[in-house]
């Protein structure tokens, strides 16, 4: 199975060991003595990305500064080494006890969490399909064109396609903060409902500036959607009884997992 998340889950504590946590020779006191980052600086740091800091803390993890930002109404967690130069996202965990951890905790939003999901409440009009249109098989993927665990997805899902001829993919276009690109190539694919254009986009190649303000509505409007039912990290698959799963099975796992009622 394909590695999931793009925003929740990348293991963070295997990044401060060794270099993180020595930054200057003889470190071993209270980082906040020798080390610093303002809220203006941290937003002129990033500012390529497109997000705005509201808080700079020290993480948990030894060596990281944690930015808590906010992007389109969303909230999120950064991090930044203390050299500057490298900006990480994910979730530190406590190896001990297995769970996350972070400075932010009692600001951040609790995601309402969800097994199962109405699909009949899923937006579907506002997909790309894949496969076959009138397959009785319906796959909804929550994906991410700039998310690289999205991308391999999308690999399975074209071969999905080509083995199993019963199965409408519904591609749900749910570009991630993070990613400030994979907005307006979400807007494009879906004005055209191109699937050339959304194998360009996952390849990683150029497609045209978005036209339409209609497309701007209906990608905030699946974006509305995941936040609502606790979809937070791509690429996320809903089955056609509603089970969600994040990640993104291979192929033929996804055909089993379709051919079971």
């Amino acid at each position: 199975m394909l590695k999931t998340l793009c925003i929740a889950v990348a293991v963070s504590f295997l990044l401060v060991t060794s270099s993180y946590a020595m930054t200057k020779d003889g470190c071993g006191g209270e980082c906040a003595t020798c080390h610093s980052l303002t809220i203006p600086e941290a937003n002129g740091l990033v500012k390529k990305i497109g997000v705005s800091i509201d808080s700079v803390m020290l993480s948990p993890a030894r060596g990281l500064f944690e930015m808590l930002f906010e992007k389109d109404g969303q909230k999120g967690i950064l991090f930044m080494d203390f050299g500057k130069k490298h900006l990480i996202q994910g979730t530190v965990f406590d190896l001990e006890k297995l769970e996350p951890i972070a400075a932010h905790k009692n600001v951040l939003p609790k995601p309402k969490q969800m097994s199962t999901i109405d699909v009949k409440n899923i937006p579907a009009q506002l997909a790309v399909v894949m496969g076959n249109p009138k397959g009785t098989k319906k796959l909804y993927v929550f994906t991410d064109p700039d998310c690289p665990y999205c991308r391999k997805g999308h690999l399975e899902l074209k071969k999905l396609a080509s083995i199993d001829k019963d199965v409408a993919i519904y591609v749900m276009l749910f570009p991630l903060p993070m990613h400030p690109g994979a907005y307006d190539k979400s807007r494009t694919v879906l004005e055209t409902k191109s699937l050339d254009l959304l194998d360009k986009a996952f390849d990683g190649k150029e497609v045209p500036k978005p036209t339409k303000e209609s497309s701007k509505q209906a990608i905030d409007e699946i974006i509305m959607f995941a936040s609502v039912n606790g979809i937070s990290s791509t690429p996320t698959v809903v089955m056609p009884n509603g089970t969600v799963q994040s990640g993104m099975p291979d192929a033929e796992t996804l055909k089993r997992m379709l051919e079971v009622k």
